[in-house]
């Protein structure tokens, strides 16, 4: 018998003690034979993909293919199993998300365990078999690790490459046919944590998300219920994080000895003293002039700066995500793109204080039907359906839509109007066969993404930018000349319609300039903070690069998309910093990218604060360190006027006149601390006499 540890929280209420003892199969066991289907389901709940695993002995062979939004990994695999059910050998074989090739392997023999992957490779010498943490593997290899680690009757073991894998029992889980079935969380793999659903001898039968399920074809009806408990799991975990890491005040706040970024002059203010009184900044005084009170809480700047709360303009927030933004100093979001359901729960969650996170300002998906849909938001079959969605999107609050790939290109004009009629706001990629200029001219605010852009620039007609060319084809940017007829006709068309850049530089970036065995420069700064699991994934390629001169392309192309950046921002185009990610560091690279391209440290930190606000409407109470704003801010301790990386060491986030320190956030989240924590010091009291 083995005793495992439930995870309780105030969602689940506790379990009773025999659902706390999962009987083992004490280690050594024949390896079954068979064979396991499972489907991949979006979060939308249409199939994405396939996943198959056939068993002879101690040979298990996968056969693993997702497609979705024109991408996806693709593999097959090869593992010889010992009776520890810990792999001996391990042969992956196929494609990445973005196709680019996989060829990794792994064998134990002798006590020494060697692999080969995209990422790394290396070898290490074991006195007894060590779990392999594969690189380019599957959901079926969650299944694998937790049964490794449950038959021999293990919580945690090292793995290789490197770090600590953990298990926990979450809750017993009532599945027909499957009495023993059970709720766990693994730990390790990444920066967050993975559920995986076991039945019968630990064998898998579901891996989910709120994102994704992949489960047994024959248990696919409970995909639905599978992605509501992992929202409730998360939901319970959060809010214990809440409880532990948010300090709130009883009592008015003074943030001393500190120096204040105003976005309008672009300049540090003098040593200041910073009351904060609830939500709201109460007073602004010198430090020469300020009183200095003792019924006050007292944090000590030591001559570090405060920015006001940064913004992510192209976020896309699940319920891990949202502590990450805190963490990082953003303290708004805007989601482009998202389950309603999931996005307006979360929230609320937030908006109640029981999660930390961003403030989130919703722009709402809309896509056709076409092979390559994404599986988000509203998907529509007729512009009847488009024009509901619109309006569906209106009645619940939303600040705009967002048009993606597969939108038919007749239907983008009367979509854009419906959304303007409503008071909606229209940003999105650009749909297959429309060019930038036409959708500009149809009615579009905005576009997101600067490939989505120039792309206009650099594809012929007939190219369809559904599938992986709207990465591949920039690097044909390396040729592009910027003093063009056509280049100068799109700027000027979005001069003429007031059209904003959503740049999501950091993430061409990533895809663009990432290479197998080596960080990229957008992770440089926060990437060895990182659990192992997160390290090895920025280690890896995206776009497939076979000569020197394809290298040298892409380098060039992405020279060129600052070069457009520094374009758009002489000609008065709106920049919006946005990264289409979630962890919230990609934030401080998008902006260190503004200032490669030749904005001013200060301009770029305008352009990440109260221009932001400017353009959602909410400069009047948003995005500036001024009296009676809302109290949303950071510290760090040098100037980012100077060194625009500085804001990567933060020592204190505000938001709504609640602080957090990122050091104690960023242990919790098995993340290596960037600065030492301020200290909060509490109201002194007055002695009589």
């Amino acid at each position: 018998m083995v005793l495992v540890r439930c995870l309780q929280g105030a969602a689940l209420g506790a379990l009773s003690l025999a659902a706390l003892v999962m009987v083992s199969s004490g280690g050594a066991q024949a390896q079954p034979s068979g064979e396991d289907r499972y489907v991949i389901l979006s979060g939308g709940g249409e199939e994405a993909g396939h996943l198959i695993a056939r068993r002879d002995g101690d040979r298990v062979e996968i056969d693993y293919e997702v497609d979705s939004n024109g991408r996806g990994a693709e593999n097959t695999q090869t593992l010889v199993l010992g009776d520890d059910f810990i792999p001996r050998s391990w042969e992956i074989e196929g494609s990445s998300l973005f196709g680019d090739p996989v060829e990794e392997s792994m064998r134990l023999s002798d006590g020494v365990l060697t692999w080969s992957s995209q990422p790394d490779s290396g070898e290490v010498r074991v006195d007894s078999p060590r779990l392999y943490i594969a690189a380019d593997d599957s959901p079926w290899s969650q299944g694998l690790y937790a049964r490794a680690l449950l038959n021999n009757g293990l919580s945690e073991a090292p793995v290789v490459p490197g770090g600590t894998l953990r298990i926990e029992t979450v809750q017993p889980y009532e599945l027909d046919g499957e009495p023993s079935a059970a709720i766990y969380r693994l730990t390790g793999l990444s920066s967050g944590g993975s559920y995986i659903l076991l039945g019968e001898d630990y064998r898998l039968i579901a891996s989910f998300s709120s994102g994704s399920v992949t489960i047994l074809d024959a248990y696919r009806g409970e995909a639905p219920a599978l992605r509501d408990l992992h929202s409730d799991l998360e939901a319970a975990r959060f809010r214990e994080l809440q409880a532990d890491l948010a300090h709130g005040f009883d009592a008015p706040v003074q943030i001393r000895n500190v120096r204040i970024f105003d976005p309008v002059s672009l300049q540090l203010g003098p040593l200041s003293v910073v009351t904060v009184s609830g939500q709201d900044i109460a007073t602004i005084e010198t430090a020469d002039t300020a009183v200095l009170r003792d019924d006050v809480h007292v944090i000590d700047g030591e001559g570090g700066t405060l920015v006001p709360g940064l913004h992510d303009m192209h976020a896309h927030v699940g319920m891990s995500d949202a502590l990450n933004y805190i963490g990082t100093g953003v303290t708004s979001v805007r989601d482009m793109g998202n389950s309603p359901d999931r996005l307006e729960d979360l929230i609320g969650l937030i908006e109640s204080g029981e999660l930390a996170g961003p403030r989130i300002v919703r722009a709402g998906m809309l896509e056709g039907r076409s092979p390559y849909s994404v599986h988000t938001g509203i998907t529509a079959d007729t512009l009847d359906e488009a024009l509901e969605a619109v309006r569906w999107y209106s009645a619940h609050g939303y600040w705009q839509i967002k048009i993606y790939n597969s939108l038919h290109p007749e239907w983008v004009e009367p979509v854009a109007a419906e959304a303007s009629r409503l008071g909606l706001g229209v940003t999105g990629h650009i749909p297959a066969f429309v060019t930038p200029d036409e959708a500009i001219e149809a009615g579009y605010d905005e576009i997101a993404h600067v490939n989505q852009l120039m792309l206009g620039w650099l594809l012929e007609p007939d190219e369809d930018t559904r599938t992986p060319i709207r990465l591949t084809g920039m690097q044909r940017a390396a040729a592009l000349e910027l003093d063009t007829a056509p280049v100068r006709h799109t700027v000027e068309l979005m001069r003429e319609h007031d059209v904003a850049l959503d740049t999501t530089g950091v993430t061409l970036e990533l895809l663009m300039l990432s290479r197998s065995g080596e960080y990229p420069e957008t992770a440089m700064a926060y990437v060895e903070h990182m659990p192992i699991g997160y390290r090895r994934n920025r280690k890896r390629a995206f776009v497939t690069v076979e000569t020197e001169e394809q290298d040298a392309a892409y380098r060039a192309g992405f020279q060129r998309i600052l070069d457009t950046f520094a374009l758009l921002h002489e000609n008065g185009i709106q920049l919006l910093p946005g990264t289409d990610s979630g962890t919230g560091f990609p934030v401080h690279r998008e902006l260190a990218l503004y200032v490669e391209a030749g904005l001013s440290p200060g301009e770029a930190l305008a352009l990440g604060t109260l221009r932001a606000e400017e353009y959602l409407g909410r400069d009047q109470w948003l995005g500036s360190i001024e009296r009676g704003k809302r109290a949303d801010f950071f510290l760090i301790p040098g100037d980012p006027t100077q060194d625009i990386t500085e804001i990567g060491r933060i020592r204190l986030v505000m938001k709504d006149g609640v602080a957090y320190l990122p050091s104690e956030i960023h242990t919790r989240l098995g993340i290596e601390p960037f600065a030492e924590p301020v200290a909060i010091r509490p109201p002194q009291a007055h002695s009589e006499g």
